[in-house]
Parts: C-alpha cells; structure tokens; sequence
C-alpha cells in the first residue's frame, strides 16, 4: 500500500534541496539539512487531578495526530508536592509523514491566528535545533473552545534537524515556511 506525499515532504525535495545547495555549496543532497523529528512537550503540575492529565492527553493527541504518553516523576521532590511515579507531562514526538502535516498546520495554519503574533524568534540551540513555547493551544484548529475549559495548556515544540550550525538550520527552517522575525 502506497501512501501520499505530504505537500511539505515535496516542497522540500523541489525547492528547498537546490536553494540550500546553491547558498551553503552542498555537493551531495544527502549533506542538505533534514528535519528529523518534532516533539511536542506538555508539563503538568504536581498536584493536577486525573481528569486534568486526561484532558491535556486529549488536546495534545488531537494536535498531534498522534497518541502522546504520559510522563511520570522519577524521584520525588517535596518542595514541588511531587511524588515517584506521579504524572508531570505529557509528550509526542512526531516523524515521517506526521511530523510534515503538523509542520505545514502549525506554520500555515496555527501561527497567523496566534494572536499578537509578529514572527518567530530566531534562537537556537548551537547544534540547530529550534524550541519554541506555545502558551495557548486553542490556535491550533482541532481543539474547540466552546467547552468549558478549566485552563489553557501551554507547550513547547522543538524541532530537531541535522543541520550542523544555526545558520544553515534558519535557512533550512525559513525555507521550509517559517516565519522568522526580521532583526
């Protein structure tokens, strides 16, 4: 059984690969950064209530496109009210096919409703790697806002790629549709 092309997925073998070749000198297309996953991260607090984590559950999987795990504690720390083995986020990570539609959704779709929103900050990693914090989820559009809801659930989103400096990962990033701010 054949799947379809995301339309990112061909946008980056037809446009993204040559420009990047031509601006860094790439000899090979293999040497052109990829976007290797993108992992979406939800923490909760100590004292959240089960239908609170399920909740955030819900919402991040419907963001996703994809069933999230539920983190839990590892050692238990007074000062937060945390115990071993409670749950303290909530997280995905997206590949492949996902990772495209959640990409080509959050930049085309999710981002211009943000709402004061004037471009993405350009700060890395120093490996080219890109963390960004979403205080909001409702700008995503598969969660409604006409339930009630108790709180907003706020998340980051990293975006892991293979670019070996921060410059080529801007590019590479920016060329794929991201809104970056000007200086």
């Amino acid at each position: 059984m054949k799947t379809s092309t995301s339309v990112m997925k061909v946008h980056y073998d037809q446009n993204v690969i040559p420009a990047l070749q031509k601006k860094f000198g790439y000899k090979n297309r293999h040497q052109v950064p990829v976007m290797e996953k993108i992992v979406i991260n939800s923490a909760l607090n100590a004292d959240s209530d089960k239908s609170w984590v399920a909740e955030v559950e819900k919402d991040i999987g419907l963001i996703a496109a994809q069933k999230p795990i539920i983190t839990r504690a590892k050692k238990s720390i007074s000062n937060f009210k945390l115990r071993q083995g409670m749950p303290n986020g909530v997280k995905v990570t997206l590949r492949g096919r996902q990772m495209y539609e959640f990409w080509s959704r959050w930049m085309h779709v999710a981002l211009p409703v943000s709402r004061d929103f004037r471009g993405l900050l350009n700060r890395f990693d120093g490996r080219g790697n890109y963390t960004v914090g979403i205080v909001d989820h409702t700008i995503f559009p598969e969660i409604s806002i006409d339930h009630d809801r108790k709180k907003n659930v706020g998340m980051d989103i990293t975006v892991v790629t293979s670019a070996k400096t921060d410059a080529e990962a801007l590019e590479f990033l920016r060329l794929m549709g991201a809104p970056f701010r000007l200086k």
